[in-house]
C-alpha cells in the first residue's frame, strides 16, 4: 500500500492526487456550511446599524461568492505542494509555458472572485443604507446612496481591470499605461469630455439639489417623472409614460422648472361676452363671479375678476386665482367647478357666450 502512494504520476506521488481529492471533496460539501457562517458573522457584525435587515438578505448576496472563493483557495493551497510536470512544461507562445498559464489563470479566477466578494459587499452596505434611508420621508439619502453605490462600483471595477492587465501582461505595462495617463491627459479629457461633464453634472445635481428622485420637472420640451439619478444621465418618465434619458449636464445647464416644488397653481381665463350685454347686467355677473371664487375655499384671496377689454363684437373679462392644490385630479376637479359655476352666472342672466358664424355668398353665374 506504501508503495502504491508513493509511486509517481506525471511527477507527483499518488499520495498528493488523493490528498487533493479529498481536500476538495470536503470543501465542495461543507461550503455551504463555511459559507453560511461567514455570511452570519457577517451580518451579526452589522445587524445592530440597521435591524430591518434580513439575514436572508445578506446570504443572498454572499453566499456564492463566497463558495467559489473558498473552493478556489482549498484548490490553490494544495496545489501549491505540486511538482508541475516537466512533459507537461511545454512553450505556449513566445517562451510562454504552460505553467505560467495555468498559474495565470489560478491568479485571474482568484482576482474575480475578490472583485465579486467586494461589489457584493458594496451592494449589501447600501441594501443596509437604503433599510434606514427609507424610515425618513426625505428622498436625498436614496439618491446619495444609489449614485456612490454605482460610483464606488465603477472604482473598483476599474481596479480590478487594472489588476487583470497587470497579471496578463506584467507591472511594466501597467507604469507604462500610469506614465501615459500623464503625458496624454490632455487627449484622454478630450475624448471623455463629455462623459466627465455628465459625471461633474452628477455631483452638482446631488449637492445643489435642484430636483430628487419622485420630482416631476419640466426640461427643455420633456415634462415627467425623476425616476433615476445616475452617473451619466437622469432617466424621466414623461406623461406619455415614454422613458427618456438626459444626459446630467443639460439637467444642470438647461432652465429646469421643478413642479413639485411649486408652492400654487395659477388658473388664468378670458371670457368673451357678447357687445349687446346691459352694462349692469355686466356688473353683476362680475359680482357673482367674485362671490362664487369667494365662497370657494380652495380658491386663494387676491384673485382678479375685471372687465379687461372689449372691442366691436365682445366684451372681455380676465379671470385669474390661485390655488394650493397642486395635484393633477384634485385640481382638474377644482377647475370643472369654477367653471360650471361660471356657465350658471351666465345662465341666470340670461347671458351666452358669442358664437362664430360663417356668412356663405352665392357668386351669381355671368353665363346666364
Amino acid at each position: 500500500m506504501q508503495s502504491f502512494l508513493d509511486q509517481l504520476i506525471l511527477g507527483n506521488p499518488v499520495r498528493s492526487y488523493l490528498i487533493l481529492a479529498v481536500v476538495l471533496l470536503v470543501v465542495f460539501a461543507i461550503k455551504r456550511f463555511l459559507s453560511k457562517g461567514i455570511a452570519n458573522l457577517g451580518f451579526n457584525l452589522v445587524k445592530h446599524w440597521s435591524p430591518q435587515i434580513e439575514r436572508q438578505e445578506l446570504a443572498h448576496l454572499l453566499l456564492r461568492p463566497l463558495e467559489y472563493f473558498l473552493v478556489l483557495v482549498a484548490f490553490m493551497l494544495t496545489i501549491d505542494h505540486f511538482r508541475f510536470p516537466p512533459v507537461l512544461n511545454v512553450a505556449v507562445y513566445n517562451g510562454y509555458t504552460l505553467r505560467n498559464l495555468t498559474n495565470t489563470l489560478l491568479q485571474i479566477a482568484f482576482c474575480i472572485c475578490i472583485l465579486w466578494i467586494l461589489l457584493r459587499l458594496i451592494d449589501f452596505v447600501s441594501l443596509i443604507l437604503e433599510k434606514q434611508a427609507d424610515l425618513t420621508e426625505d428622498t436625498t439619502d436614496n439618491q446619495f446612496i444609489i449614485f456612490f453605490r454605482d460610483f464606488f462600483k465603477a472604482l473598483i471595477s476599474i481596479f480590478g481591470l487594472v489588476v487583470l492587465i497587470r497579471i496578463l501582461f506584467g507591472s511594466e505595462l501597467v507604469n507604462k499605461l500610469i506614465a501615459g495617463l500623464g503625458i496624454g491627459a490632455a487627449a484622454l479629457a478630450l475624448a471623455a469630455k463629455e462623459s466627465i461633464e455628465n459625471l461633474i453634472g452628477s455631483f452638482i445635481i446631488f449637492f445643489d439639489k435642484p430636483f430628487r428622485v419622485g420630482d416631476s420637472v419640466k426640461v427643455d420640451s420633456y415634462q415627467g417623472t425623476v425616476e433615476k439619478i445616475g452617473l451619466r444621465s437622469t432617466r424621466i418618465r414623461t406623461l406619455e409614460k415614454t422613458f427618456v434619458t438626459v444626459p446630467n449636464k443639460k439637467m444642470v445647464d438647461s432652465i429646469l422648472d421643478n413642479l413639485t416644488l411649486r408652492t400654487q397653481q395659477r388658473v388664468a381665463m378670458k371670457l368673451e361676452l357678447p357687445t349687446d350685454t346691459p352694462s349692469d347686467t355686466l356688473l353683476q355677473i362680475l359680482k357673482d363671479i367674485q362671490g362664487l371664487l369667494n365662497s370657494n375655499r380652495n380658491v386663494l384671496p387676491g384673485f382678479t375678476v375685471n372687465l379687461h377689454d372689449f372691442n366691436k363684437d365682445t366684451y372681455l373679462v380676465q379671470i385669474i386665482y390661485n390655488t394650493y392644490i397642486i395635484e393633477g385630479l384634485q385640481y382638474a376637479a377644482l377647475r370643472e367647478a369654477v367653471n360650471l359655476g361660471i356657465i350658471r352666472v351666465l345662465e341666470q342672466h340670461g347671458v351666452k357666450l358669442p358664437s362664430t358664424s360663417y356668412e356663405i355668398q352665392q357668386v351669381p353665374d355671368k353665363g346666364k
